[in-house]
């Protein structure tokens, strides 16, 4: 049976059912074209925050952008890094060394040396170091031993010179100096005849100039000179002046002077003002005592000592400073030819003594002392021979023959006490001379035959320099620093060349290397700070190519 009231019940349920059903349709297509909207970059508020709300994985997965540029941003910067570090190590890796060349010539009394000097090109008149590459000893005599024969002097010197020519680069010989001092050898020719000793200088410059480096000149060194250069070579080589340490005075024993240099607090220069070389080295001042005695070298100290003893002409003179057993014959005008002798020649001498040995330490002592006058001075403090010396200070560096007489000795060792020194030097004197011949078959007889007489004459020296047992130690003998002959030849260049300046040079204030490494521990920091800077970036640049 129809009924309309049912039939209206369900037609309204099933209104309502479609209702509901359209109504959930509805807000199904809602939320899908919301989504759509979201895709589209359209709709209001609602849909930034709910763009807020993705999930980061999720973005990245739809758009990794962010991830090849950060790769491209790191790769740039790491290369930008690698080529700056790389810049930095190419421009401080040692690169081939440029150096520069002088040459000097030691023309002393009894020979002559050639030294070769270097330094790096780029640092001239600052903290170049100056270093001796080469030492080439001349054959035979020095050269004012060629005053008959002035023309041989010049010839003495070519295989020296043609050794320098290749031990110096071809390129570098034009810029090279060349030096030529003489010494006490060629004082006294001088002395004793100028003319001789204008001849062999020009002998020797007319050979030096054949060579194809820049010759600078020969000529004499005062005595002052040359002790005052050989205390710069010694505190040079020793680093004390540019470090503005305690300065080491200076020793040199030739073969016919004897120079000693030292700084003093207690000498102004107000005092014997001839003995006072004033220096401003590296911004600071020395005012350095520096005294030379010509004729006391030991081979000239020889001679006065043996024409002490030879005064009354005796057919034989027995020499306490000569070993046992030694005798030789000498003649007298020989002995009497040097100008430190010269005018005390015996009237009646025969041409001809035998000098004997006869190995005396104690009264070797005695002979040698005879050239010496200890007593006379007019100064308030004196050495020897009336001249002023201000007392002693600091270290010593005792030279030249110093070194090679204490040396064969076995001698150097100042720590050594002094009594037993001398009592060695005893011990020696007294040894038979066919002893010694027979020890030292390889030495030359004459050198041989003096080292008791040199040792001797050592010992008296220091003495008569105010030197004693106490102060004994404060020597060191030394033939080298670092690689360098202790000489005046270095002081010598290094003042022609203006090597040292007076002030002390300005300390950049950071090298190359230490300001590159900065800039690149800087750089490395700017760029992770960019990094880190861009970060927050990364997802805001995201969405934006998302809502685009």
């Amino acid at each position: 049976m129809f009924d309309p009231l049912l039939q209206d019940r369900d037609n309204d349920k099933e209104k309502q059912g479609q209702k509901e059903k359209d109504e959930k349709d509805t807000g199904g297509v809602e939320q899908e074209s919301r989504r759509q909207m979201q895709k589209l970059g359209k709709g209001g508020n609602t849909e930034v925050g709910d763009i807020r709300k993705v999930d980061a994985k999720e973005m990245k997965e739809k758009n990794p952008w962010h991830m090849p540029v950060t790769i491209i941003i790191t790769v740039i910067g790491v290369i930008a890094i690698v080529a700056l570090v790389t810049v930095a190590v190419l421009q401080n890796r040692p690169l081939p060394q440029k150096y520069k060349y002088g040459i000097v010539l030691d023309a002393g009394s009894s020979h002559t040396a050639l030294y070769i000097y270097e330094w790096p090109a780029e640092k001239d008149n600052n903290t170049g170091r100056v270093e001796q590459t080469h030492r080439c000893k001349v054959k035979g005599p020095g050269i004012s031993s060629y005053a008959s024969a002035p023309v041989k002097a010049g010839e003495s010197l070519r295989l020296c010179m043609e050794e320098a020519k290749q031990r110096v680069p071809g390129k570098r010989h034009h810029q090279t100096p060349l030096y030529l001092g003489a010494t006490a050898g060629m004082r006294l020719l001088n002395m004793e005849n100028s003319s001789a000793s204008d001849k062999v200088f020009q002998a020797v410059e007319g050979a030096l100039q054949k060579f194809p480096f820049s010759y600078q000149g020969a000529r004499i060194l005062s005595g002052q000179e040359e002790g005052a250069f050989g205390w710069v070579t010694v505190n040079y080589l020793d680093e004390r002046l540019k470090q503005g340490l305690e300065t080491r005075g200076a020793l040199d024993l030739g073969g016919a002077s004897t120079q000693i240099s030292f700084v003093s607090d207690n000498y102004d220069g107000s005092e014997s003002p001839s003995n006072s070389v004033t220096f401003r080295l590296y911004g600071n001042d020395y005012n350095l005592y520096t005294h030379s005695f010509l004729c006391y070298g030991k081979d000239q100290a020889l001679i006065m000592a043996l024409a002490h003893q030879s005064q009354a002409g005796p057919a034989e003179v027995l020499d306490p400073c000569f070993h046992p057993g030694y005798t030789v014959t000498k003649n007298y005008s020989v002995l009497y030819d040097s100008p430190c002798v010269s005018d005390r020649k015996p009237k009646d001498a025969p041409d001809t003594f035998n000098h004997s040995g006869r190995g005396d330490f104690l009264q070797c002592q005695a002979a040698v002392k005879s050239v010496f006058n200890f007593t006379s001075c007019k100064y308030s403090r004196c050495s020897f021979n009336g001249v002023f010396q201000p007392l002693l200070q600091g270290p010593y560096g005792a030279f030249s023959a110093y070194y090679f007489v204490m040396n064969f000795l076995n001698l150097t060792d100042t720590s050594v006490p002094l009594e037993d020194v001398k009592e060695k030097l005893k011990r020696y004197c007294a040894t038979n001379w066919d002893q010694i011949t027979q020890r030292h078959p390889d030495v030359k007889l004459k050198y041989l035959a003096e080292y008791c007489f040199s040792g001797t004459y050592i010992l008296t020296l220091l003495e008569g320099y105010n030197f004693t047992s106490e102060s004994y130690s404060d020597i060191k003998f030394i033939k080298k620093i670092k690689d360098s002959d202790a000489g005046w030849t270095l002081g010598y260049m290094l003042n022609l060349t203006n090597m040292i300046p007076a002030e002390a040079p300005d300390t950049p204030p950071l090298p190359p290397a230490g300001y590159v490494s900065i800039v690149s521990v800087i750089a490395v920091l700017l760029f992770i700070l960019f990094i880190v800077s861009l970060r927050p970036l990364w997802p805001r640049c995201s969405k934006q190519s998302q809502i685009v």
